[in-house]
């Protein structure tokens, strides 16, 4: 959806920009068929960070709360780069897969499809 502006010499300074997250990236994490989460949520990510650190430090506090995430098999899970097919690679620098400022990564559980199916 294209955005406007409200006036033809309007200006504004963008600040999302990357510079401004101190050494972070912004990456957007959903999981799919999960409605307990209805948008991708927002974390500021160091580009450094392995892709292992994402699983255990960051996706309990992005989806903890879901009465399914306990049951997450990681080696099952289906993953969505910025709309491709991706296979993350646990050791490796999320920037060094690809992941980049405003990246979304998306995931899938087979085995889970919401609670009490509302996924499905």
């Amino acid at each position: 959806m294209p955005v406007f502006a409200l006036s033809p010499d309007y200006q504004g300074e963008r600040m999302d920009r990357v510079e401004n997250f101190h050494g972070n990236q912004i990456v957007y994490l959903g999981w799919d068929e999960h409605r307990m989460f209805c948008a991708a949520k927002a974390f500021p990510l160091p580009p450094s960070m392995p892709f292992a650190a994402l699983i255990d430090n960051i996706m309990p506090e992005a989806f903890g709360q879901h009465p399914e995430f306990s049951q997450i098999n990681w080696d099952t899970a289906e993953w969505l780069l910025d709309g491709e097919p991706f296979r993350p690679q646990l050791e490796v620098a999320l920037a060094d897969q690809g992941v980049g400022h405003k990246s979304l990564i998306r995931f899938k559980t087979p085995e889970l499809t919401g609670y009490q199916g509302a996924g499905v």
